[in-house]
Order: structure tokens, then sequence, then C-alpha cells
């Protein structure tokens, strides 16, 4: 009798013990809501924070692709202007260089036509040097040269510069 008795008294605790289980376990079922609540509330409000953080940063990205694009339509533009700015540039200089070429091809000509008149006026002087000479033409000529006698005997010829070169006597 013993045995039914402690038997008995095995399921009445068994079942008492069982019953407070659900109690538990009701209130842990709850505690687990609530926690997947809260979470689904913490994601949602992180999935919130991150569409608003992807569609700013879609905008920047739009306001900086449109910087891009206004900048480098801008550097085109400044690119253009110092291109037709250095086209008008190299014409001037072009222009320059040629008035400064026909002025040097002027100056060329001038110093030519002054060496030709002074060439001639120094070989004029040259032949009335000679004309003025008063030494005696010996009839002789060296290195193609007439040459002359001076007063006191030496024999001398007028080089290409118009001076007088003498002539050693052997």
């Amino acid at each position: 009798m013993k045995k039914l008795i402690v038997l008995g008294i095995a399921l009445l605790f068994s079942g008492y013990m069982s019953a407070q289980e659900t109690t538990a376990k009701k209130k842990a079922k709850a505690e687990v809501a609530q926690t997947k609540a809260d979470s689904k509330k913490a994601v949602e409000k992180a999935d919130a924070k991150a569409k608003k953080a992807e569609e700013s940063a879609k905008k920047d990205v739009a306001k900086a692709k449109e910087k891009a694009v206004q900048s480098k339509t801008e550097a085109k533009t400044d690119v253009a202007k110092k291109k037709a700015d250095a086209k008008v540039e190299t014409a001037k200089a072009k222009e320059k260089a040629a008035a400064t070429k026909a002025e040097a091809k002027a100056d060329v000509a001038k110093v030519k036509a002054d060496t030709k008149v002074e060439a001639a006026k120094a070989k004029t002087e040259t032949k009335k040097a000679a004309a003025d000479i008063k030494d005696k033409a010996s009839g002789e000529y060296y290195n193609g040269k007439k040459v002359y006698t001076g007063p006191k005997g030496g024999k001398y010829y007028i080089n290409k510069n118009g001076n007088k070169t003498y002539i050693d006597q052997k």
C-alpha cells in the first residue's frame, strides 16, 4: 500500500509541476513574442534609416554627377576659349613676324645698296689716289698689278685695299 500512496503522491506532484510549467512556458512565450515584436520594430526602424541613407546617398551621387557634367562643360568651354585665344595670338605673332621679316629684308636691301655705293666710292677713291700718285709707272707687273717706282727708287704696287705694297729688291 505504501507503494500505492507513493505512486498517487508522485502523480499529484507531477500534475502540479506540469501545471506550473505551462504558466512558465506561457510567460516565456509571451516574453519571446514581445522580444520578437521589439526586434521587428528595431529592424523596421533600421530598414527605414537605411532607406533614408540610401536615398540621400543617391541624391548626393546625382548632385555630384551634375556637378561633374557642369564642370566638364565649363572646362570644354574654357578650353575652346583658350584655343581661340591661342589662334588669335598665333595669327598676331605671324603678322608681326611677317612685318619684321619684311622690315629685315628692306634693311638688308638698304645695307646692300649702301655697301655697293661705298664700294663704288672706295673704288673711285682708289683710282683717284692712283692718279694722284706722282710716282712713275715702271711698266712692269707684279702679281697682276702695275709696279710703280717711288721718289727714292723703291718699287711698289697698289693692292686691292688701295694701299702701297713694297716689293723687296734683290
